[in-house]
Order: structure tokens, then sequence, then C-alpha cells
């Protein structure tokens, strides 16, 4: 047996001498000589994590804190170098879009926010001395959220990471990393795409069920209306819009904007009156919307509310055809004019697109309940029925996105007035002296009681 101290053997106690003497001496030793976070996550005052969080990055900095992202950032300091490409506070507070910051600053979006932030840190340290030559081409790194950027240099002596211009090289260096300025905030694609995702489902899912707009038969206006953003379409079809009747002053349309219009309808229609006279054969159809009716200054607010139109104006060889009778009736010029203006924006390709694919086509005029058919002809778009047809003519006359002013060569009239206006003569032609049930009856009792007398009085 060897030799022991109070129970304990000599070989225990010369194991405990050598791992004291071996923790003596580790202890001894400088730690981290580079600068370098040791793997249990503990930094030195001199790390670049340190630094970044004392600098003038102070909006960068407050991102990192919020993603918490300090506890990453610290072990991939403890593995190698780091580069930083800071954006300056300026980029972070005012000229970053609210909505994308507010994203961004959601609990929710944490992930998206810790992308957009690793995406300015590349593994490596990466001087301003080491960017690519102009003449090369630029240089590819990977970065902590497993994309990567380029680095590129002009022959100018600029340097740009990505789309960002570098505006203060070697901003801050320490032992383990260095940090850039750079002019504006690096945004990488995932980010767009979840940003873009997400604001389209808040937009589906913000939307609330509610009931069909309340009218006021007495106003057409809005019971309750409710604010529509500007450039949004109408509320009511433009149906509920137009003027009460041809007699009266055109009413204001009940649609979005009230006194403040989104569009300038007036001075479109004023503009496309002009394009009609400077054209040339469209004389009357200008001075029936200004002068004999009010059409035009109605066209003017139904354009201001957001609606769209497109008129189907007859040349002035059309124009003279009609009758005084047709245009002498109370609302007669006006419901001639409805009849030729639909209500949605067509140019003759789409028409006669519509017309090769589909044959005939039924557009919806502001004379209700009335429609005008079109259908192709000899390569054209034909309107009407039979002799009360009328072909494009001038395509295209004036077209601004909102209001389209397509010639026609004929005065286009709907089908059952055409039919109303020709069934009396047929009735004239078809008629023809016919005796009575009653008569006949009669003849027959006299014939029966006084013989064949009462057959021939009836004869």
């Amino acid at each position: 047996m060897g030799s022991s101290i109070y129970g304990v053997s000599s070989s225990h106690i010369s194991l405990f001498l050598f791992f004291s003497f071996l923790s003596l001496s580790t202890a001894a030793l400088p730690q981290n000589p580079s600068g370098k976070s040791s793997p249990s996550g503990q930094i030195n005052s001199n790390s670049v994590l340190v630094a970044l969080l004392d600098s003038h990055y102070t909006e960068l900095a407050e991102l990192v804190e919020k993603a918490l992202l300090l506890q990453t950032l610290e072990e991939a300091v403890g593995k190698h170098n780091i580069t930083i490409f800071a954006p300056r506070n300026e980029a972070l507070e005012r000229q970053l879009d609210p909505e994308f910051k507010r994203f961004l600053l959601e609990p929710g979006n944490l992930k998206s926010l810790q992308s957009l932030l690793m995406f300015h840190i590349i593994p490596k340290r990466v001087g301003s001395h080491q960017w690519p030559d102009p003449k090369t081409s630029p240089a590819k790194h990977n970065t902590l959220c497993n994309d990567h950027i380029r680095l590129t240099s002009q022959s100018t002596g600029k340097k740009t990471v990505d789309s960002a211009e570098l505006v203060r090289p070697d901003d801050v260096i320490r032992p383990d990393g260095v940090i850039h300025g750079i002019q504006q905030l690096l945004i990488p694609r995932s980010v767009i795409e979840d940003f873009n995702r997400r604001r389209n489902l808040r937009s589906i899912t913000a939307v609330l069920p509610e009931g069909a707009p309340e009218v006021d038969p007495r106003t057409h206006r809005l019971k309750n209306p409710a604010p529509v953003p500007v450039g949004a379409p109408p509320v009511l079809p433009i149906y509920d819009a137009m003027a009460p009747g041809p007699s009266l002053a055109p009413a204001p349309a009940p649609g979005p904007g009230g006194p403040r219009h989104h569009f300038d309808g007036e001075s479109q229609v004023k503009d496309f009156i002009q394009t009609l006279l400077h054209y040339g054969g469209y004389n009357e159809m200008a001075d029936i919307l200004v002068n004999l009716t009010s059409l035009a200054t109605e066209m003017g607010r139904l354009v201001s509310e957001g609606y769209v139109i497109t008129v189907l104006a007859p040349n002035d060889e059309a124009m003279a055809k009609l009758t005084t009778d047709q245009l002498s009736e109370p609302g007669a010029p006006e419901q001639i004019i409805y009849y030729h203006i639909i209500p949605e924006y067509q140019t003759e390709e789409s028409m006669y697109n519509a017309v090769r694919r589909f044959g005939k086509v039924k557009y919806d005029t502001l004379r209700l309940p009335h429609k005008v058919v079109a259908q192709e002809a000899d390569g054209s778009v034909k309107f009407g029925h039979g002799e009360g047809s009328a072909y494009l003519f001038d395509p295209d006359i004036y077209t601004d996105g909102r209001i389209s002013v397509q010639g026609i060569d004929g005065v286009l009239f709907p089908e059952e007035e055409t039919q109303t206006v020709k069934k009396p003569a047929a009735v004239k032609v078809a008629s023809k002296p016919r005796r009575g049930k009653l008569l006949e009856v009669g003849c027959w009792m006299l014939g029966s009681l006084g013989g064949g007398s009462g057959f021939r009085w009836c004869q």
C-alpha cells in the first residue's frame, strides 16, 4: 500500500496539484489578443459591436436591439471578422417609406427585420482598399442572411454596395471588424416580397362587408356618403349621377369628390369638342352638345366624378338627315345623344376585337334601357340594325383615357322606335273589312225566325 496522509493517497494529491497548476497557467495567458469575442458570448469593449452601439448610427443600432440580434452578432464576431454597411440616420428616419417602416416594426414581422439587418453584414473583413477595380467585374459577397451583395467601383472613384453609395469608408475600424457608412438602406428581395404579400393580404382582410349604398330618390345623392380615396372609381352607377331630366339643369354627380373633383372633366369635354371642330365634319354634333342642350356641362361633371364615356359622334351628313319632327319634341335632342353615349371607355381597337371575337356585342347607353348593338361588317364596326345602322367612319377622333370619341356615318335610333314607326303602315296594308261576330249571330236568328227574309236583309 502506498503512503497516505489522513486517508488520502499521495497519487491523488499529485493529480490535484497538476490540475491546479494547469488552471493557474491558463488564467495567466492573455485572453483573445485579436480582439474577437469569446465563444461564450462575452464581447470586450474594443469590439465592433460595441462601437456600433456607441456610434452615430443610432437608428441602425436601435433596429439591431429591437430585432434581438445582439446574441447572433456576438456569435458571428466570435467566429470571424465582420463588415457592417451602416445606412445614414436620415435614410432610416426620413427617407424610408412610413408604411414599410411600420411593417418592419410589427411584432409579426420580426424575421423580415432580422433578414434586412443581416443583409448589411458580411462575415469577413473588407476594407475600402479591397473594393474591386473599376475595370473588373463586381465582387460578390455572401451576407449573414444567406444572400449576397455586390461591391462595385467606378472610374470616377465612386464606390457602391448594390445600389447604395459608399459615403463614409472605413468609418469605424476595430480588431474584429469595420463599419462603412452608406447612403441608403439595402433591402433584400425576400423582404420586399414579404412586404408586398402582407400588404395585399391586409388590403383584402381590411374590406368589411357592407350593404349597397342608399340613394335618396329625390336628390339622387347618397344618404350616408362614406369617404372615398382619391382616384377611386365612383360608388354609384353613372345613371344615378345623371341629371334628373333633359329639361332640368344638370345635377352634380353624387360620386366621390364633391366640390373638389379628382378629374378636370369640364376641361376634358371642352378639349374634345374643340377637337371635333378642328377635325372637321362634326360641327352639328358640337352645336347640339354646347348650344342646343346642356349635355356638355353634364358630361363634364360626370367625368369629374370619375366616370368614363365613349361618344359615338354622327358626322354632319348624318345629322343633316334628321327631320324637324325628330328634333322638335321636348327632350328629343338629349334622348338622341344619350343613345350615342356608352358608359365605358372603348377605342376602335377594343370594339373591333370584341366584335371579331363575339360576333355581336351589345353596349349599354345612357338612354335606359336601350342598348346599341355592334357587329363586324366589311372589316369595320357596324352599329345598329338594318337601314338605321351606321359604320365606324372616323376612329379614335379623341382619346384621353376618360373620354373616347368615335365618328360614325349615321344617326342611331333604338330598334323599338324603328319598329313602331313601320307598324302603322303594315297594319293599313294588312287590314280588311270584316263582318263582326255579333252581326253574324243576329242575322242567323232573323233567318231562323223569318225564313229567308232575314238572311237576305243581312246580305
